[in-house]
């Protein structure tokens, strides 16, 4: 494992939660990623699907585990919904395979997007997204993978995701009530929510509170999939949240997570000591 940069014992402690999610710095191979993510004194990537393309997990964990590293969650499952029940079926057997592949790298908990389809009534797909849970989370707690449902946007309403809010994820745990079925809150989806701060205490009052996403929402937003900002340069308050996070309990990871297009034209070196920068500032 290469050396922090940054020997400072405060840094690094200010850091020892710190989990970037490999999206994050997109341009970066997975061994670069590990490697500068190692050498800044992160302990902690979080890696996404796309990032495992043409790789055996064992090879990944090996190399997560050369660089000191730990995997908060494998990212994304989900996309359970789909008008035609065989179509349904083969995506529960698709996050099956993801529960293994997370397991063998010893990720915490995958992280489920649930999808939606348009043309179909969110009553019904919720109806599919809680069989499609129900039928996981047995072989989640086999693996000891967490299953981490992350509400969306209502601008991914149509297309993306039937959760979207916090408290529509509450009530499919509830429905469900399986110790390794929780939420991740992510801000960049649910910072608008005027009911945040007790939806996040009552997530932590369950046990439910799995995971906490960071990043921030440009003002204006250009691009609705592709145009996070850096924490600090938008409308978010992530303090307040953060703190409500804490209050609540959660004591887990604080996971960066930006897709933006102009950050990956950047210098990812720099990038990440942004990163950094405005993390220990929070």
């Amino acid at each position: 494992m290469t050396e922090p940069q940054d020997s400072s014992l405060s840094s690094l402690r200010s850091r020892s939660r710190l989990a970037i999610h490999t999206i994050t710095t997109k341009p970066w191979s997975l061994e670069q990623a590990c490697e500068n993510y190692a050498a800044q004194g992160i302990p902690g990537i979080s890696i996404w699907i796309e990032a495992m393309e043409g790789r055996r997990a064992v090879d990944v964990k090996k190399l997560v585990d050369d660089h000191g590293l730990r995997v908060p969650a494998l990212v994304r499952g989900g996309f359970f919904c789909d008008p035609s029940g065989t179509q349904r079926a083969a995506r529960i057997d698709a996050n099956r395979k993801l529960i293994e592949q997370a397991a063998a790298l010893g990720a915490e908990m995958l992280v489920l997007v649930v999808g939606a389809v348009p043309g179909c009534s969110l009553q019904d797909q919720r109806t599919w997204v809680r069989d499609a849970v129900e039928q996981l989370v047995p072989m989640a707690e086999s693996y000891r993978v967490k299953l981490a449902v992350e509400p969306l946007h209502p601008m991914y309403s149509g297309d993306r995701s039937c959760i979207n809010t916090l408290a529509q994820a509450r009530k499919l745990c509830t429905a469900v009530d399986h110790a390794w079925l929780g939420v991740a809150v992510d801000v960049y989806h649910v910072w608008w929510d005027e009911h945040l701060e007790s939806e996040i205490l009552q997530l932590g009052n369950l046990g439910k509170l799995f995971a906490f996403h960071l990043c921030d929402w440009r003002v204006p937003t250009r691009d609705l999939l592709n145009d996070r900002a850096l924490m600090g340069d938008g409308c978010i308050d992530l303090r307040t949240i953060r703190r409500w996070v804490h209050e609540a309990g959660f004591n887990g990871w604080e996971e960066v997570e930006i897709f933006s297009t102009d950050h990956w034209a950047e210098n990812q070196a720099k990038f990440l000591s942004q990163i950094i920068s405005r993390y220990e500032a929070l």
